[in-house]
């Protein structure tokens, strides 16, 4: 071989590249990515909530007298006056359906939601006829999720004297016990102060009961 010849390119060798070895690859990868993500990621994630934070890993549940009566974090019907109400809720078929979060996606300017509030003051005025405080927005208002388990003191403080009027406690017992129930901003900044409801109703069952309240 001469040196001119040495110099020129020799031909590269021919790879064979086959649907069969591509998508080999591919499952070899699906598989191992299910099993990082799918299998071992969730396990560990879940071990680490079941370890520091099990009660909201069980989905922060709201036992009383050894039942499960709720959660802390989805809202609650209430329609009895010696109960406080919470927000009002857009779920369907049923209010606060945890299956099927949803607000109601009615603007400002819908005439459907003018009158849906207008329809929720009423009926608060007719449980509470002497009431003369302004109607606060959340207690005619549903919220995005529709689960809101909160309303703000304000909400609280307008049904307060419906509240005890109704079970025959002075006033100054159940304030005591919406502030006792009032979550403050979390980390001092973020969010507003408010009431949790199905917490704050069964605080005043207890009193009812003569159960005390921790």
């Amino acid at each position: 071989m001469s040196f001119d010849s040495a110099l020129e390119p020799q031909p590269s060798p021919k790879v064979v590249v086959t649907v069969a070895s591509l998508a080999g690859k591919a499952i070899g990868m699906l598989a191992v990515l299910t099993l990082l993500t799918g299998v071992l990621y969730p396990l560990l994630v879940t071990a680490v909530a079941e370890a520091a934070f099990p009660g909201r890993a069980h989905g922060s549940l709201v036992v009383e007298d050894g039942k499960v009566v709720g959660s802390h974090l989805v809202g609650q019907p209430f329609s009895e006056p010696l109960y406080f109400w919470g927000r009002p809720s857009a779920t369907a078929p049923v209010p606060y359906n945890a299956g099927a979060s949803a607000g109601s996606n009615l603007g400002p300017t819908n005439g459907t939601l003018t009158e849906t509030a207008r329809a929720r003051a009423s009926a608060l005025h007719a449980v509470d006829p002497t009431n003369t405080l302004p109607v606060p927005v959340d207690l005619v208002t549903a919220s995005g999720s529709g689960l809101d388990p909160h309303i703000t003191p304000a909400a609280a403080e307008y049904q307060l004297r419906r509240v005890a009027r109704a079970r025959g406690l002075p006033e100054d017992r159940v304030r005591a016990l919406v502030a006792a129930h009032t979550e403050g901003r979390d980390l001092g900044l973020l969010g507003e102060p408010r009431v949790n409801v199905l917490l704050l109703n069964l605080a005043l069952d207890r009193v009812e009961r003569g159960a005390g309240v921790p």
